[in-house]
């Protein structure tokens, strides 16, 4: 399955329930713990997390234009 949306609220609309619940538990830990200034949003068709070009101007070596990633979550069914 194919979701779309502009941020992670929207893209959590759209999954069944039992995932959304999954999903809620597992930013919980990710949230609480992120450092200050980094930032969740939707990256790559998946929950994203960032370090914004506020805090590391450089970004990312291979694409300096995108902020540098740490991590993504995701929905799938396998």
């Amino acid at each position: 399955m194919h979701l779309n949306g502009n941020n992670p609220e929207q893209y959590i609309n759209q999954l069944h329930d039992d995932r959304k619940e999954a999903i809620g538990k597992l930013k919980k830990p990710i949230q609480d713990n992120f450092s200050e200034g980094f930032i969740e949003n939707l990256s790559y068709g998946m929950i994203g997390y960032i370090v914004p070009h506020t805090l590391y101007p450089n970004s990312y070596h291979f694409v300096p234009k995108v902020p540098l990633p740490v991590m993504n979550i995701a929905s799938q069914k396998n």
